[in-house]
């Protein structure tokens, strides 16, 4: 039996209840993205640009001012290239 005292001590029950929580958010984590998979293959089939959905997507998580300090870097460079 473990040392109650000793802070490494570990119980077998309580590893198998970290390993087994682990597991299942991995277990929920792989549903959660086969639905994500499905959402966007229903709106692809709904003529939406999934590629486009997904940058937007990522710009949400951003915030304003990072986005527009990139946009005006990207005008830039493309007006340096000849592209505007």
């Amino acid at each position: 039996m473990p040392d109650a005292t000793d802070p490494y001590a570990v119980t077998a029950d309580e590893l198998r209840q970290f390993i087994e929580r682990y597991e299942q958010l991995e277990s929920e984590k792989k549903d959660v993205t086969e639905q994500q998979k499905e959402l966007m293959a229903e709106a692809k089939g709904r003529g939406y640009d999934t590629k486009v959905m997904r940058k937007v997507i990522a710009l949400r998580k951003r915030k304003p001012d990072e986005i527009a300090e990139e946009e005006a870097v990207l005008e830039l460079y493309k007006t340096a290239l000849g592209m505007s």
